[in-house]
């Protein structure tokens, strides 16, 4: 059962806040920082991990940016390339452009990397593989990795088919189904404790508990994790309208409200109309400037499974069935058997049944690394 905390949210100690567990080990080290715009203390104005380590005197020696860069205002998909902080000189290191891994010359003088990321919760959010890679690389060079847990929005289901290994890629490395319920710290061990990183090494790691969390409980994110997630409901139906980025319909980028509404030029029912155009995180919106036709899904209730029946529909309406699924939606997906199903008529029903075996295997691995209620 899902419990409302958006009122009681000062119950919650996050990792970041308990700075006397992870300030004993920085001391007279050089720090990397994975991090993002999310990273931040709220005391009486928000202050960025950054600055805090920095006015405590600890020596940063480079900062990790992640999909969507350090300020976190870069579209989707879009390339980063490396360069230094404007405010404090530090050297930014980009996990989205030429390379998704820390070379060996860009950790070789660290002593220890913090990762602080907020999660949404879907394994299509590429800041789990940038976690992967940050603790592949700091196992390979025995550098200690301290994660600082926050909470997951979507951390109150599971569901969605686990990856199948012929659909690995960037947007999904691991055997997790769409929505795993774990917060980035318990994933964090999980990576580490199914050996998932290449060769099997085992990283060094050190998670930072939050204090009060309890993913049965609904929380309201202090900042919009990346451009196109700018509210709780965007969020909740992140999972859910996902796949729709490898097919021919819009889930509202280039609007206000992205990952809120669907919709395609060419769809019948007229009732709901909406025009994408560029935007800050959205410079090139599918459907740019055209007016489309479709659903305004904001008022949809707080969602605890995927919805399959708004793909499945979009499929059914279409005047082009052919090219409606894009090259790479088994990405996200996760297995090449959805797509099919869709085509041969399958019902929601029936394809959630396939999914569920899998699920329950899932279940039993996921608890072994599990930190909170």
């Amino acid at each position: 059962m899902l419990t409302n905390n958006l009122n009681g949210q000062n119950k919650l100690v996050y990792g970041i806040e308990r700075t006397d567990q992870y300030i004993k080990f920085l001391n007279d080290k050089k720090i990397g920082l994975v991090t993002n715009h999310t990273s931040k203390f709220y005391v009486n104005k928000p202050i960025h991990l950054v600055d805090s380590l920095i006015n405590r005197g600890i020596d940063i020696g480079r900062i990790f940016a992640p999909e969507h860069g350090f300020r976190g205002d870069v579209d989707n998909g879009e390339k980063i390339e490396n360069s230094v902080d404007l405010k404090t000189k530090i050297p930014i290191v980009s996990l989205y452009g030429n390379s998704r891994k820390p070379t060996q010359d860009d950790i070789s003088e660290l002593d220890l990397i913090i990762f602080d990321i907020q999660d949404v919760g879907a394994r299509f959010y590429t800041y789990l593989s940038t976690l992967h890679y940050i603790m592949e690389a700091s196992a390979e060079n025995g550098i200690k990795v301290i994660v600082l847990d926050r909470p997951n929005p979507n951390g109150h289901y599971i569901d969605g088919p686990v990856l199948e290994n012929n659909a690995k890629s960037f947007r999904g490395m691991h055997n997790v189904p769409i929505v795993y319920g774990m917060t980035i710290g318990e994933y964090a061990l999980m990576i580490n404790g199914e050996k998932w990183l290449r060769n099997k090494v085992v990283c060094d790691l050190e998670i930072i508990e939050m204090i009060g969390y309890d993913r049965r409980k609904k929380y309201k994110l202090k900042e919009k994790p990346s451009p196109n997630l700018p509210n709780e409901k965007s969020i909740n139906l992140y999972p859910s309208l996902c796949f729709f980025e490898q097919t021919p319909v819009s889930i509202g980028r280039g609007t206000n409200l992205q990952f809120q509404i669907i919709g395609h030029p060419d769809w019948i029912d007229k009732s709901f109309s909406f025009k994408p155009v560029p935007m800050v995180g959205a410079k090139y919106p599918k459907h740019n400037g055209v007016l489309c036709y479709g659903h305004n899904l904001s008022n949809t209730i707080y969602l605890s499974k995927i919805r399959l029946d708004w793909l499945i529909n979009s499929y059914n309406e279409s005047n082009d069935k052919e090219n409606f699924f894009g090259n790479s939606f088994h990405e996200i997906a996760g297995n090449f058997d959805l797509e099919k199903q869709i085509k041969m008529g399958l019902n929601q029903v029936d394809i959630r049944a396939s999914w569920q075996t899998d699920l329950e295997n899932f279940k039993k691995i996921r608890k072994k690394y599990l930190i909170y209620p």
